[in-house]
């Protein structure tokens, strides 16, 4: 789109009386392929293009998107948002557009885009990690692969001067494998990704995540059903960070802050934490998941610093949340697509890393859980309260790792959690996942050390798992076991925020 059309459009939205415009211009090129029951299901790619207009007239919002670029009809749907949000009859004042370039240490390094790789080198991918998924055992009875790769550009301005271009890339991949032995049937899954092209399978052997799904499904045959109740827990670096994410991360969205609906509320410079926990959002780490130059409001993001040594420092904002409180955005307004109006969200989410040795964690622990995989879970953002299904996990017995378990669910309280670490290790591991809000999903990335917590709520089946399972070999099924695939394939109800792993 050229500046003077921008220059226009912006115009015509504030002349109604608003104290902002902002376009939000994004053309979108798609590719995923699936292969199930050894073949490729479904190739699909795609292209969407639309811009988003939004206004505001202090608080209020008023938000039209469409997905055709003619000037006439931008006009309209900038005369449509501005009337919603009109306050009377204003002065336009509108600040002349300069282009903001990234720093360096920002810009994008594309060796392999996506697009310019042939579908069939895709598909290769994609079968080959079917094949080795099945060839890790003979239990292993169903495979899925998804290969999906999003080239996203985007133009983005907005009355107070800012205009930005941009173009973001990401690129993954996922393996579930199902293996099943008598009447018990698990799931194993695994998965990479992050903002780059196709390169990403030179850093990350394809093959390699096939078979560590697998194993795992494998794995969970032979693991013994889960205890329950309170115990100590040590959640390993390598199981990633759905706990901050659930624990703390939506809680410190201003958003939510500032509509009373965070346990976190009113606490900025109190204690929410063990002194050993300090937790960062960073939209620029490279190449992960959740990393862009810019928000989707044009802001340049950063690395944030919301918990240090236990002490709540800082909340997340986007352009709104921060007009309402006087503060500058902290590049955390996303948006799922041009259709969406921005939100204060996370990015690249993770825990500060420690000085303690992992295995050094393990020994001390004299019994309790060690979880090194989690899948989705969920928080209540009001009261701090969280639940989450752990894929893998094992019993740890006088400071040794004994047998796997299956079937375990975590359940605590955010701030009470994070002040019951008591051990924090020196290793750092991401997860990616989909962060879910309000109806909207974004890509992010979790991550965090080892670290052990005094106790947790820990859900388990016991016998009750074994006399499902009888009855699910009598009768062909039942509503616990498609829970507990459910639970394993890290999806979660969706009227609350939520993380579904990718």
């Amino acid at each position: 789109m050229e500046r003077k059309q921008i220059q226009e459009i912006l115009k015509k939205a504030l002349s109604f009386g608003a104290d902002f415009a902002e376009l939000f211009w994004e053309h979108k090129e798609t590719t995923a392929l699936n292969c199930e029951s050894n073949r490729l299901e479904r190739i699909i790619s795609g292209i969407d293009e639309g811009v988003g207009i939004r206004v505001m007239s202090g608080a209020h919002v008023s938000y039209a998107y469409l997905n055709e670029t003619s000037l006439p009809r931008l006009l309209e749907a900038a005369e449509t948002a501005g009337k919603g949000a009109a306050r009377g009859q204003g002065n336009i004042n509108m600040k002349q557009q300069a282009f903001c370039p990234p720093p360096a240490s920002l810009r994008l390094e594309l060796k392999k885009a996506p697009a310019e790789i042939k579908i069939e080198d895709k598909a290769k991918i994609v079968l080959a990690a079917n094949q080795a998924a099945r060839k890790v055992d003979q239990r292993i009875r169903q495979v899925t692969v998804h290969y999906g790769d999003v080239t996203q550009k985007v133009v983005i301005a907005n009355s107070e001067g800012t205009y930005v271009e941009d173009l973001r890339l990401r690129t993954r991949l996922s393996v579930q494998a199902i293996a099943t032995e008598r009447n018990l049937l698990q799931t194993g899954f695994q998965s990479v990704g992050g903002s780059t092209g196709f390169e990403l399978f030179a850093e990350n052997d394809p093959l390699q995540v096939a078979e560590k799904a697998a194993q795992r499904a494998v794995l969970m045959l032979t693991a013994k059903p889960a205890p329950s109740g309170k115990m100590p827990v040590v959640l390993a670096g390598k199981a990633g960070g759905t706990m901050i994410h659930e624990a703390c991360g939506h809680g410190l969205e201003a958003d939510l802050v500032q509509k009373g609906l965070s346990v976190y509320a009113g606490k900025k410079g109190q204690e929410v934490a063990s002194p050993l926990i300090s937790v960062v959002d960073d939209g620029t780490l490279r190449h992960k998941f959740g990393s862009t130059r810019y928000d989707d409001e044009g802001t340049l993001c950063r690395k944030r610093v919301l918990i240090k040594n236990g002490i709540l420092e800082n909340f997340l904002y986007d352009l709104k949340s921060a007009r309402l409180d006087q503060v500058q955005s902290t590049g955390n307004g996303r948006r799922e697509s041009y259709q969406h109006c921005p939100l204060p969200r996370m990015s690249n989410t993770y825990i500060v890393p420690g000085t303690m040795e992992p295995e050094k964690i393990i020994r001390e622990t004299r019994e309790g859980l060690l979880v090194t995989a989690m899948g989705g879970g969920q928080v209540n953002t009001l009261n701090g309260d969280f639940v989450f299904d752990v894929p893998e996990a094992y019993l740890i017995k006088d400071g040794k790792i004994t047998h796997p378990v299956r079937g375990a669910t975590l359940t605590g309280n955010g701030p009470a959690t994070l002040k019951q670490v008591e051990m924090v290790g020196k290793d750092l591991h991401f997860n990616i996942g989909v962060c879910g809000k309000e109806g909207q999903g974004v890509p992010v990335s979790d991550g965090q050390p080892t670290i052990a917590i005094r106790e947790l709520i820990v859900g388990g089946t016991g016998a009750e798992e074994e006399e499902d399972e009888a009855a699910v070999g009598k009768k062909g099924g039942g509503r616990k076991q498609d829970e507990k695939q459910r639970q394993q394939q890290g999806q979660a109800p969706r009227h609350l925020p939520q993380i579904r792993r990718l």
